[in-house]
């Protein structure tokens, strides 16, 4: 008995050494039978080793170079984990300048057949470049023979000649990771702050070794992190802005060069927010640019010949703006094409536009200043940073200390009612003389959506009536941004197919009145609104408006739940009893609240003489719900959903 024990305990040891063979192209038979991540069995895929080495290699006439070597083993367990066998790696390579390269790319699949390893090479028909625009390219890899159970092995070199940018060292991705071994090594020149972010975090250890550049010899810092069996981080939640902010790594953020010693200069770079915003107002492509402003003297004369009073000036400015330079798309926190060039061309990025927006206000006696944004595709600054930065919008000032926040990169924005993607916590305000402060981006006035409902029923149990619509604020933007570039024809099916009836008349009002809410008109008529069992009917009193689902399921929650604004919803419907019936049961009203004045929910069904009224108002105060709240938010929506689903009763007489 002893004897197997100490068979089985060698077998064991024997077996976790050959799956601990990380060398690029030693995949195990192990590895290759595994039919689910053990730790994790809803995995489609994991990493079974993950590995990343970021140098810096020194060229002559040229200095230090920024070297990352990439190395991946990914274990695809279903059919649904076959999207990992196409890498995409973004690198910058602008139409002139210095461009970063992405070389040495090996890859291979590995898979069972007849008990037997076999190995499929990745070819250079499986490898290609695209260009993205004139700043970024990528190189598309997809793996050849891919099937369940397979194990992708990917290596690859970028090579970047701005070595003062290192990239964000990932712990946590949307798959598990079972082995993680990251180094990053710097010489002793640089000087990097390293700060941790997100829910998971892998030990840093600290070494050092040495290197020479001719006679000259100098220290190399090095930084390891190695982690096993890392959770997956996924996006699963509802109104999650954006996952990447909550994913576990370590930045790496230039301090300060220090060469001195070799015959070269000592620099301090960013290391608080307003070192940071000074830098950036003081670069020829942001705080120079604000100082042009022949360009547009004849057209701001013209724009101001009818304006009178000061909001009649910054509205006229505002709206001259987004229809004469269009985005392109583009973010930036610096001028792509230069504002001259902008405004010649009528297109730039979101830097071009509303600092050209900036230098008009000023110019026409307005106390405007830029403002820097980290948009919503961009991580939430934590500490002071050059990347925490991605996005520019304006802010006008008053002398009673409110302001106006613009967005002239959004056709269908509003002062004060930024687009979604520039709603991402806080921004930094950069004045003329390049002090700066924080403002608040999220809007005082909520997202609002107004129903009101007038319907009777027919003899034959038909609902028919009209409804009239209102959105205001963000909600008007989003609706004009996603409708009006549609057809009337398309705009009655989409509607049709969403409440599930028939549109007899459709209208909508102030589609480019931005200063006025959006209002939509439609006649309808139903055959699937109304319940008939026996003599009595039964109908939801919101009708098609009700909800019908609690948007949150889960039983816990990490992460907060971002609505991006505060918003409110009010809906009103009146039924016209039918002849012949009677009220049997109306549901009882319900008024709820959230802790700390987050939201509220109130809900009332009435008769007044031959109708039925029923109102209904959902509103939220904060557009950020904390993760500890989620208890009492999903309770909150389970009783609404429950209230809302309760019926009339109507008993024939």
């Amino acid at each position: 008995m002893l004897k197997k024990i100490v068979v089985v305990v060698v077998f064991l040891i024997q077996l976790s050494v050959v799956a601990q063979n990380y060398k690029f192209g030693k995949v195990s038979k192990e590895e290759l039978v595994e039919e689910f991540y053990p730790l994790d069995s809803t995995a489609d895929a994991a990493y079974l080793y993950k590995s990343r080495r970021s140098y810096f290699n020194f060229v002559s006439n040229e200095g230090f170079q920024l070297v990352t070597e990439i190395h991946n083993r990914i274990k695809i367990y279903t059919s649904e984990g076959f999207d990992y066998a196409n890498k995409s790696i973004t690198y910058y390579k602008p139409d002139s300048g210095n461009s970063e390269s992405v070389s040495s790319i090996k890859g291979y699949t590995f898979s069972m057949e007849n008990g037997k390893v076999v190995e499929e090479k990745l070819l250079k028909t499986g490898i290609f470049k695209e260009k993205i625009n004139k700043y970024y390219s990528k190189v598309k890899i997809t793996m050849p023979k891919i099937k369940e159970g397979c194990i992708l092995e990917i290596k690859y070199k970028i090579i970047s000649p701005y070595a003062t940018s290192i990239s964000d060292v990932e712990f946590q991705k949307g798959i598990p990771v079972k082995k993680l071994k990251s180094q990053v090594e710097f010489p002793e020149y640089y000087t990097f702050n390293k700060r941790s972010s997100g829910f998971y975090t892998v030990p840093m250890k600290s070494s050092s070794k040495t290197n020479s550049i001719g006679d000259t010899r100098y220290n190399i810092n090095v930084f390891t992190f190695e982690g096993n069996d890392i959770p997956a981080l996924k996006n699963d939640e509802s109104f999650v802005s954006n996952i990447n902010n909550y994913r576990g790594r370590m930045k790496f953020e230039l301090a300060q060069t220090n060469f001195i010693s070799i015959g070269g200069t000592f620099k301090n770079h960013s290391t608080t927010w307003k070192t940071v915003s000074k830098k950036i107002f003081e670069s020829s492509s942001f705080g120079a640019e604000l100082d042009q402003t022949s360009y547009f003297k004849k057209d701001l004369e013209i724009i101001l010949a009818n304006a009178k009073s000061e909001n009649d000036r910054i509205t006229a400015i505002f709206n001259f703006v987004k229809n004469k330079v269009k985005w392109n798309d583009f973010y930036g926190k610096y001028t792509e094409k230069g504002v001259r060039k902008a405004y010649k061309e009528n297109t730039g990025n979101v830097a071009d536009i509303n600092l050209i927006l900036t230098a008009m206000l000023r110019s026409a006696g307005i106390d405007a200043n830029p403002v820097l944004v980290s948009s919503k595709r961009n991580v939430i600054p934590l500490f002071p940073t050059l990347k925490g930065f991605d996005y520019v919008i304006c802010s006008v000032n008053f002398k009673d200390e409110s302001y106006l926040l613009l967005d002239a990169t959004e056709q269908y924005s509003m002062p004060n009612v930024l687009p979604a993607r520039a709603l991402n916590w806080k921004g930094r305000i950069v004045t003329k003389e390049g002090s700066s402060s924080w403002v608040e981006l999220s809007s005082s006035k909520p997202a609002i959506e107004q129903n009101n409902v007038m319907v009777k029923v027919t003899e034959d149990l038909m609902v028919e009536g009209f409804i009239k619509t209102t959105y205001e604020n963000l909600n008007a933007l989003n609706f004009r941004k996603n409708n009006n570039h549609l057809k009337e024809d398309e705009l009655i099916t989409k509607y049709e197919e969403k409440n599930n009836l028939e549109v007899d008349n459709f209208k909508i009002s102030n589609k480019e009145k931005q200063s006025k809410p959006v209002a939509r008109f439609v006649k309808f008529i139903s055959e699937d609104l109304i319940e008939q069992i026996g003599n009595k009917v039964y109908i939801e009193p919101l009708l098609f408006l009700t909800k019908r689902k609690n948007p949150f399921k889960a039983d816990e929650r990490k992460f907060p739940v971002d609505f991006i604004t505060a918003w409110k919803d009010q809906e009103r419907v009146s039924i016209q009893i039918p002849q012949g019936y009677i009220v049997e049961k109306l549901p009882e009203p319900l008024a709820i609240a959230l802790p700390d004045n987050i939201g509220v929910f109130k809900y009332q069904v009435t008769q007044s003489g031959g109708k039925i009224n029923t109102l209904s108002v959902l509103q939220f105060n904060s557009h950020m719900i904390p993760a500890q709240y989620y208890p009492y938010l999903k309770d909150f929506y389970s009783q609404l959903v429950q209230k809302e689903s309760e019926k009339i009763i109507l008993k024939k007489i």
